[in-house]
């Protein structure tokens, strides 16, 4: 376990946690339940994810922490039911996450905290072939998209761009995002234990090895060092072995159905995920921006455990299917 004094961040972890149940912490529990009510766009088969996730953390003074863990509603994906309870905080609000997608929960609490979650959701979404589309020229970005073209905590883009140049020089747009795809997969590792909360995309480079974390990091470094806008997606997805909260990133690429302005699409550089049935659960410029845990005094994170059971979804899905635009 790790002591830290001032803000400290968890989002994956570097390796398998003790997922032992922590002594109950006798103070206030609060408890929430919602029902989705967006409608889902039909692309095709929908598939329902059970999902469960819980962890616990000791404040060692009056002190906050924020949270982000919950599945987004997004047109995508239908939120059928979802409940949190959180244990041991004494406040609670919620706010709207990066670009509006999920929400974060601030709480404020001392001693040990405890999170349950527990939501079933129903998912649809398109998946265009990645070499098949274009890059829409930075001049005519969204400026939603804008900022994620920039250097970030983790992802130093700057870095890398001679190495793109020499490296991918006959691919663009989605072809590019394809080959960078699989040189992240084919040139890296995938190795718990080997990266911490600190490690960059630099690191990861030189090292050749991490967790999907890691994996999303560069990959996001070099899509953007490619002019092409990249952002780091926390997510729920069937598929990912061990299972916990899993890191996949989004490029902005042209939209099939409206090409002229674009849209976001998946991307896993682990090639584990079934991202058609992916449930997002936030975006950001990297995991520091949403991670499943920020505290803001002296923390001892304790144990955490993520489950995603997978079953053909028996909840009828409505309207047309669109990529996700705009930065939406």
């Amino acid at each position: 376990m790790k002591r830290a004094h001032g803000k400290q961040t968890y989002g994956l972890k570097p390796e398998q946690e003790n997922t032992s149940h922590p002594d109950d912490p006798n103070r206030c529990a609060l408890s929430f339940s919602r029902i989705g009510t967006l409608a889902l766009h039909r692309v095709g088969k929908a598939m329902s994810l059970a999902l469960s996730a819980s962890f616990a953390f000791d404040l060692e003074r009056p002190a906050d922490a924020l949270l982000q863990f919950e599945a987004a509603v997004l047109p995508q994906q239908r939120v059928l039911d979802a409940r949190t309870r959180i244990l041991g905080s004494e406040t609670i609000n919620r706010v709207p996450a990066q670009d509006d997608i999920g929400e974060r929960i601030w709480i404020h609490a001392q001693g040990r905290v405890r999170v349950h979650y527990e939501a079933v959701v129903d998912v649809e979404r398109a998946l265009t072939p990645l070499e098949t589309l274009v890059a829409v020229p930075p001049h005519r970005l969204p400026g939603a998209a804008v900022k994620f073209l920039f250097d970030s905590r983790y992802c130093h883009s700057s870095q890398f761009m001679a190495f793109l140049e020499d490296q991918f020089a006959d691919a663009a747009g989605g072809a590019r995002i394809a080959a960078i795809r699989e040189w992240v997969a084919s040139h890296g590792v995938y190795a718990p234990g080997v990266s911490g909360q600190g490690t960059t995309a630099t690191d990861t480079f030189h090292d050749r090895a991490g967790i999907c974390r890691d994996f999303a990091h560069l990959f996001v470094t070099l899509a953007r060092a490619s002019a092409i806008p990249a952002r780091y997606v926390a997510c729920y997805a069937p598929g990912v072995t061990p299972q916990d909260f899993h890191a996949v990133a989004e490029v902005f690429l042209a939209n099939p159905a409206t090409p002229a302005r674009g849209a976001w699409h998946l991307v896993d550089a682990t090639s584990m995920a079934d991202l058609a049935h992916a449930a997002i659960i936030g975006v950001g410029r990297d995991a520091g921006d949403v991670s499943f845990l920020t505290s803001f005094g002296p923390m001892r994170f304790g144990s955490s455990s993520v489950a995603v059971e997978a079953q053909s979804a028996p909840h009828p899905a409505s309207n047309d299917a669109a990529p996700d635009p705009d930065g939406g």
